[in-house]
């Protein structure tokens, strides 16, 4: 294939890319804690409650510290931080925002397989990951290890926005610190491709429309 038909074959690529509804994950460096969006608005749990968000409720607890069989601080998390469920084994608990938004990211601590956070819209569900998903990272369970404690970013594509985010646990616990949301312009095609070759962007089409 000449350079110019696979160039060609590139740009078609990203526009089908970008044409479907997605929401692109990403993990941010080793040392990271918190997001590095700009012009995000971040909810960091050290006045012991969800901040800016308009509502907050659910099956969960804002705790300090490690407290054995329940929950354990994300690795190098010393202040208040989000543990979910409080009681009862499993549970959920909601966020809600002021407005819809395209960005989201979290300190997600100890990553676990049956840890899963799920985004709505107007009530309707619009995309979830759960803790298997974030490659290369490990849900195994890890308190010391940046290998399972990480800041993960979420950008939906394609227009799609979110006012909800869910966070569930079937075990104790899904601990997380710095959430952050933002509404942010979508990157241009070109970039979403170069980003996307370049393996630093995991895509996963779990959205209702795509």
């Amino acid at each position: 294939m000449s350079a110019h038909r696979l160039l060609t074959a590139f740009a078609l690529m990203a526009v089908s890319f970008a044409a479907h509804s997605a929401v692109e994950l990403s993990v941010s460096g080793i040392g990271t804690y918190s997001s590095e969006v700009g012009s995000a608005t971040t909810i960091d749990f050290n006045d012991y409650s969800c901040g800016s968000a308009l509502s907050c409720t659910g099956n969960g607890q804002i705790v300090t510290g490690n407290l054995s069989g329940r929950y354990a601080s994300p690795y190098g998390i010393d202040g208040a931080y989000l543990s979910v469920p409080r009681d009862n084994g499993s549970g959920s608990v909601s966020i809600g925002l002021d407005g819809a938004y395209n960005y989201y990211g979290l300190y997600w601590g100890s990553i676990d397989d049956y840890n899963s956070i799920d985004f709505y819209l107007d009530g309707a569900w619009v995309g979830g990951f759960g803790g298997s998903d974030l490659a290369p990272l490990t849900a195994d369970g890890g308190q010391g290890s940046w290998s399972s404690n990480r800041f993960i970013n979420f950008m939906f594509t394609g227009g799609d926005l979110f006012d909800m985010v869910m966070l569930t646990s079937d075990g104790y616990a899904f601990e997380s610190d710095n959430h952050a949301y933002a509404k942010v312009p979508e990157p241009p095609v070109f970039v979403l491709l170069a980003v996307g070759l370049a393996g630093l962007i995991v895509t996963r089409r779990h959205l209702s429309n795509s």
